[in-house]
């Protein structure tokens, strides 16, 4: 089993991310005891008890106190079973990454994701980040001085008016710390914030399709010369460091998510918690699910799995789909494959349908194309 905390405080206003959910950090024990409640409501949504994933993330959950983390992961441990080999992974943001809190987390997790965006000073406070890039580079090195050795950074490409030099500088900055594991995604920009309105306003530039799609390219050529495994198309991981949490979700496997807008699955259904913080601790202080279940029809199945599938150098497996829709896939989509394999994008080594290398570029619209009705 796998569980995901979504823990939405976060101490800083994030000009490209939608956080107009987050909790001020005056209310963060009251999403806290929630979290705990929800964790002990929740103990039987899943028949497996045993967890072989943790992951907190959604926020900013290395602002969590130790007090906080203790008072979450004895909640976990009295309904469930950590296995000894779980990975626990906790989001965070360089500049929360002190001494003596990588001293604490190294208590209660064993796997650091670290949101470093970038290396570039003008990028950064572009971003209206918090850390520079000294901040950057010195937490890596101070993480694995606190005995992490597992460790992911993100990073995002795409970003209207960069050149490519700080793209360039970015991957040989990557290069230089040897992480493990790297996510790479391309900027979004959510309409509901300040770069949103300034789109709107025409005083920001969309991103260059061109421009990402060849920092993607350098991207993947870098990495992958340099011993990183392109195993999903944002993620790069060294040989036996895939990110086991999120390989979960890719290959359809049942997880539990608790806390605001958190979403869960068990094999048959998904369920969605309600994204109002107030709302949320209202209903689980009444001993409520704050949550809507969805049924999942076989197209729902069969869909989500190309979406998420396709996306890992695995790809989708021939004969779950054809488990999944209840007859042959191949038969049922041959107009549409035949337009896939023609455009180069898709190929099938008679088990399974994998994305080419150009086909990683149109991961979602190759999918939507693949997609069945019911």
């Amino acid at each position: 089993m796998h569980l995901y905390l979504h823990i939405p405080f976060c101490k800083q206003a994030c000009h490209y991310c939608d956080f107009h959910f987050s909790t001020s950090l005056n209310q963060k024990p009251a999403l806290v005891d929630a979290l705990c409640a929800e964790i002990r409501l929740q103990k039987d949504y899943l028949p497996d008890k045993r967890l072989e994933t943790i992951y907190l993330g959604g926020g900013t959950p290395s602002l969590l106190t130790e007090t906080e983390l203790a008072q979450i992961f004895a909640a976990i441990n009295d309904n469930y079973v950590v296995l000894p080999t779980a990975e626990i992974t906790l989001e965070a943001n360089p500049d929360d990454l002190s001494t003596e809190k990588l001293q604490i987390l190294r208590r209660y997790v064993n796997r650091l994701s670290i949101g470093i965006q970038t290396f570039d000073e003008t990028t950064l406070q572009w971003m209206n980040r918090a850390h520079t890039a000294t901040e950057a580079e010195r937490c890596v090195q101070s993480a694995r001085e606190s005995g992490f050795d597992n460790i992911s950074v993100d990073l995002i490409y795409g970003i209207p008016n960069r050149d490519q030099a700080y793209w360039k500088n970015d991957l040989e900055s990557i290069l230089a710390l040897d992480v493990p594991h790297v996510s790479a995604y391309a900027l979004t920009i959510e309409p509901d914030t300040a770069f949103g309105r300034w789109q709107q306003k025409g005083k920001l530039p969309p991103a260059d399709e061109t421009i990402a799609a060849e920092q993607f390219e350098e991207l993947t050529n870098t990495l992958t010369n340099s011993g990183y495994e392109h195993y999903e198309i944002s993620n790069f991981a060294k040989p036996g460091q895939y990110a086991l949490h999120n390989t979960a979700y890719w290959q359809r496997k049942s997880y539990l998510g608790v806390g605001p807008s958190a979403h869960s699955y068990n094999g048959d259904s998904r369920q969605y918690n309600i994204a109002s913080n107030a709302r949320y601790i209202a209903d689980i202080r009444q001993g409520k699910l704050p949550a809507t279940i969805e049924e999942l029809t076989v197209a729902d199945q069969v869909n989500e799995y190309l979406l998420t599938g396709l996306r890992t150098k695995w790809g989708c497996s021939l004969a779950e789909l054809n488990k999944l829709l209840g007859r042959n896939f191949v038969d049922a989509q041959a107009h549409d494959l035949s337009a896939m394999y023609a455009s180069g994008w898709l190929v099938n080594d008679g088990d399974r349908l994998r994305l080419s290398e150009a086909g990683k570029l149109f991961a979602d619209r190759v999918a939507a194309t693949l997609f069945v009705e019911e």
